[in-house]
């Protein structure tokens, strides 16, 4: 059994499925070339991430698939409906991310209240000549304990951004069309833990109260927060994505924080990746990162550990 993992896989995916007999291919193959690559070398299993595309072309071209596989949560960038029909298996690791996308949205929260992607910015230029005016531009930081996130989406990542929002000291209210109430375990260091219940609101809700918002929603076809969504929010309030590219108009975002109406926004995905809006990447009110949520080593670890743990429960 031959797998391609056209995206990368981490090590300990790799060690588990040849341990278990398969071979392992990390060959990164043009999206044009895939079909050709993938019956020329008999591929069984192919793990993908989200820049190779699994589209019809190759679920119906390619007979020795098996297997379709994504690291990580989404997979709208596979037709997933389309390959079960066709008998394949489509399988993800939709937990194993959570923790390192919850910590993302947090580093933002935390750089963006105190001006830190900005400071960064501009120490390097003008540290040396105009430090007090810098000292003085940031000097009106935010606290994020007693303030209140608003989760727009309260799944496995929402969950995990909202524990770490309980750490900190916030208040949650969160918004998800499919859940009514989770429970929210915060475990500690030396084996304690406290169990908190969320019960959800509605959208208006959440944008009436919440001080910050994070998404963790599913790419889909309108916008969560577009221009009418930002009207409801307090003035000043910040705005994280780290979800998926289209779900906020950035045109509006660019709007509102051009006017004041947003403080800041935080981006770690983007409408028109992996080309973003240079009005995206040139305003200094946004904090930017290049779609990293699940990129930590730990959950790299986890996400090809599962992979390879349901690979070989299909085909072993």
């Amino acid at each position: 059994m031959k797998v391609l993992a056209n995206d990368g896989v981490s090590q300990s995916g790799i060690d588990a499925l040849e341990k278990a007999g398969f071979e392992v291919q990390t060959t990164t193959v043009a999206q044009d070339q895939l079909v050709d690559y993938i019956n020329k070398n008999e591929i069984n299993v192919l793990l993908v991430r989200s820049a190779t595309k699994v589209r019809t072309d190759i679920i119906d071209n390619c007979s020795s698939l098996k297997i379709i596989g994504r690291g990580g949560v989404g997979m709208d960038n596979i037709d997933v409906a389309y390959a079960r029909e066709k008998g394949l298996h489509v399988i993800n690791t939709p937990a194993a991310s959570s923790g390192s996308v919850a910590e993302l949205v947090f580093a933002h929260l935390y750089g963006s209240v105190r001006f830190l992607h900005d400071a960064n910015r501009n120490m390097p230029l003008e540290g040396d000549s105009k430090f007090k005016n810098l000292k003085k531009a940031y000097a009106s930081g935010t606290e994020l304990r007693g303030k209140t996130l608003g989760v727009i989406g309260i799944g496995r990542i929402g969950q995990a951004t909202a524990k770490i929002a309980i750490g900190v000291g916030m208040n949650v209210v969160a918004f998800d069309p499919f859940i009514e109430e989770v429970d929210i375990p915060l475990e500690f260091f030396d084996g304690q833990s406290l169990n908190f219940k969320i019960k959800t609101v509605s959208k208006e809700e959440v944008l009436k109260q919440a001080d910050f918002f994070t998404l963790h929603v599913p790419a889909q076809k309108d916008y969560v927060i577009g221009k009418a969504e930002i009207e409801q929010m307090k003035d000043g309030a910040g705005l994280i994505n780290a979800a998926r590219g289209g779900v906020i108009d950035e045109v509006a975002l660019v709007e509102a924080l051009e006017s004041g109406k947003l403080s800041f926004a935080g981006l770690d995905v983007f409408e028109n990746e992996p080309n973003p809006a240079i009005k995206v990447l040139m305003n200094n009110k946004i904090s930017l990162t290049p779609h990293i949520g699940a990129a930590t080593g730990e959950a790299q670890d986890r996400i090809g550990q599962e992979l390879a743990d349901q690979i070989i429960s299909i085909l072993k």
